[in-house]
């Protein structure tokens, strides 16, 4: 038995998720149901694949924390992985991520989200429960920039789940444990990047928090994601991470740099045979603002309702529209090639000539090896005097 065939028929089930537990078949998560077939796994036969899968090198890390994080494509699937120790020996649950580069339109988005990430500073924020689709709609809001934009990102990540082809944007993605020890130390290092987008993964505790908070005031925007099931409880839990006597100043500050909370949830639509999600928008106008400093988040909850003319959605308004909605984006009717790719195989870019005084209009041309067909031409500068210059010994 081996881990890429139990994932290869993952992805032909339609599974979003694989559970492998020692001395237990595997489990498959479709369409929100799981579903279990095949024979027990021997512990053994578990034990070697997440060898295998994690390394010798890391291994020792596996042994001294129980468990063990990372990404991997795996027969051209994506999956996020972890490995864990359980009382039955090693167990596994994957994520299989989506097969094609994520958009607000391939995740059947509102396309109005594309507006917030015009924003050039401030903080946006992207909650809902474990398994809800925020890792690909952050994805979707950074390739949104990444087409569009030339700005430089820089996303923490832990592990990396999509992988980004720079088109426009200048893109760095650092994984927590693997380029950087923690969150933390990445979002100090992140601050003396030059960066104008920062992406963090999931801010788990009050210093990745803090940290977040701070880079978002000072002339970055920042896109990051939250557990929690509203937004009104997003923005709660961020304040309630903090000690009581300094929750006012956290609040405050909040206040100031909020752009908006995107809460989701994903519902089966048995007519299209996907899973769309659904959304409640929270825009900061001044009215939230207030509500955030005063610390009613309460009142949050009102503001959604009534603020139609503000760009904010309650759920059961945003699935009346999705009821109305004629164009979804169907997976393996209209899909197109992966648009991502892992960072070491990405092709090296050749720098432009850099001259002072007027700018210089660089020549493109279309690159070779693009796929025929594909209906995508990628572009490239042609190199010029500076490239030459850092090829010289």
């Amino acid at each position: 038995m081996e881990l890429e065939s139990l994932i290869e028929s993952a992805a032909a089930n339609g599974a979003s998720d694989l559970h492998l537990e020692a001395g237990m078949p595997a489990a498959l998560r479709i369409r929100g149901a799981l579903r279990v077939a095949g024979e027990p796994i021997a512990p053994k036969t578990l034990l070697d694949m997440a060898r295998t899968l994690i390394g010798e090198t890391q291994w020792p890390a596996f042994l001294d924390r129980r468990s063990f994080d990372l990404s991997k494509t795996v027969r051209g699937v994506r999956c996020r992985i972890n490995v864990l120790q359980s009382s039955r020996g090693v167990g596994m649950a994957i994520r299989l991520l989506a097969a094609f580069q994520a958009t607000v339109e391939k995740l059947n988005l509102l396309p109005d989200l594309k507006k917030l990430v015009r924003n050039t500073h401030g903080l946006i924020l992207i909650c809902g429960p474990t398994g809800s689709g925020k890792s690909s709609t952050l994805a979707a809001l950074i390739q949104e920039i990444n087409l569009s934009e030339t700005r430089h990102i820089v996303t923490v990540e832990s592990p990396i789940e999509y992988t980004f082809r720079p088109r426009r944007a200048y893109i760095r993605q650092r994984e927590v444990g693997r380029d950087t020890p923690s969150f933390e130390q990445a979002l100090l290092d992140a601050l003396r990047e030059d960066p104008d987008v920062l992406m963090v993964g999931e801010m788990r505790d009050p210093e990745t928090m803090r940290l977040t908070l701070s880079a978002s005031e000072t002339g970055h925007l920042v896109l990051a994601t939250v557990h929690s099931s509203t937004c009104a409880e997003a923005i709660q839990r961020v304040a309630s991470a903090f000690p009581a006597e300094i929750q006012s100043a956290v609040c405050s500050q909040l206040a100031d740099c909020l752009v908006a909370v995107i809460s989701q949830r994903l519902r089966f639509r048995q007519d299209l045979n996907i899973l769309v999600p659904e959304c409640e928008i929270l825009m900061a106008t001044h009215a939230v603002k207030n509500f955030i400093r005063t610390r009613e988040f309460f009142k949050v909850i009102t503001a959604i309702e009534t603020g139609a003319d503000h760009g904010m959605w309650t759920f059961q308004r945003y699935a009346k529209w999705l009821e109305t909605r004629g164009n979804f984006f169907i997976p393996g009717q209209n899909a197109e090639p992966p648009d991502g790719e892992p960072a070491e195989s990405l092709p090296a870019v050749t720098l432009p000539a850099l001259t002072a005084g007027a700018p210089k209009t660089v020549e493109k041309k279309a690159r070779p090896h693009a796929a025929p067909g594909s209906g995508r031409i990628e572009i490239e500068p042609v190199e010029g005097e500076f490239g030459k210059i850092l090829k010289k010994p």
